[in-house]
């Protein structure tokens, strides 16, 4: 019988052997979220009557990420928020900016996602009149030609999604396919929310891997069992399964988001934070 290193390690304590090799014990290790975001729409009531208050409370739950979006912020004092999130640690990564402002303030749009230290700008929603072949189709011309454009300032660029565009489909077709048909990866990444794609009644882990490499971020939000929205952890979405793709996803932020979150709002995300947190995938 040939003894060798490998049969040694199989043999009594092997296991105990094999897993302290950086190698075994890397695959051991379940993943979490490095850093928990949250989109300060969730509390923008709180947030448009005090901002650098919000930040402060935000900051004291544990979030180390936020994204603006709503809540006035986009006509605040932009030098001041970013001096608040410096003090309390605080990073932005990703802002929101409207279809409308990106196409007619877009360097004021620029500078703004710049004095707050953001390296993405995030379409976050398309209004009614977009939504046919005709008009969808014309706005993803647009939304290529400011992809350009801010890659050329040194921004990325991603669409968030809702149900619409899903559910809507011109001739067969959704919006979010054609999307994703028409726009550049390389330029035009997706903000992924899994609530309202669940809604839609996607597959979220089939829409994943058919996004491969080109999701730039979650928005996390929990659903009940009457479909609505509620903090993470406290509804029936799957989440942990979900992010076991997040090696083929790509994405890179996970943003707490509750678009009907509960007056007074800090307990909810603080909920979600605390899930998320604690979760292993």
């Amino acid at each position: 019988m040939i003894v060798n290193r490998r049969s040694l390690m199989l043999g009594a304590g092997g296991a105990a052997a094999l897993a302290a090799q950086p190698f075994f014990a890397g695959l051991a290790r379940a993943a979490q979220i490095r850093s928990v975001g949250l989109q300060l729409y969730t509390v923008r009531e709180l947030f448009t009557a005090d901002p650098v208050a919000t930040l402060e409370k935000v900051a004291q739950i544990g979030y180390r990420e936020v994204e603006y979006g709503g809540g006035g912020y986009d006509t605040m004092d932009h030098a001041l928020l970013r001096k608040t999130m410096d003090r309390l640690g605080l990073k932005a990564p990703s802002i929101h900016v409207g279809y409308d402002a990106l196409l007619d303030k877009f360097d004021a749009s620029v500078a703004m996602a710049k004095t707050l230290g953001a390296e993405t700008i995030v379409l976050p929603y398309m209004v009614d009149k977009h939504r046919n072949a005709a008009a969808w189709d014309a706005a993803m011309v647009n939304i290529n030609r400011v992809g350009e454009q801010l890659k050329a300032a040194g921004l990325g660029f991603a669409y968030h999604n809702h149900d619409f565009e899903f559910t809507v489909k011109p001739d067969g077709v959704s919006l979010f396919d054609r999307l994703v048909k028409a726009c550049n990866p390389a330029l035009v990444k997706i903000e992924l929310d899994l609530y309202w794609a669940i809604y839609a009644g996607q597959d979220p882990q089939a829409l994943i891997r058919s996004l491969a490499g080109r999701i730039y971020a979650y928005h996390v939000k929990d659903m009940r069992t009457d479909r609505r929205m509620t903090s993470v952890g406290t509804g029936t979405i799957d989440f942990a399964s979900i992010f076991k793709l997040n090696g083929l996803a790509g994405a890179r932020h996970f943003y707490v988001e509750n678009d009907q979150s509960p007056a007074p709002y800090l307990p909810d995300i603080t909920r979600s934070f605390e899930t998320l947190s604690t979760l292993r995938f």
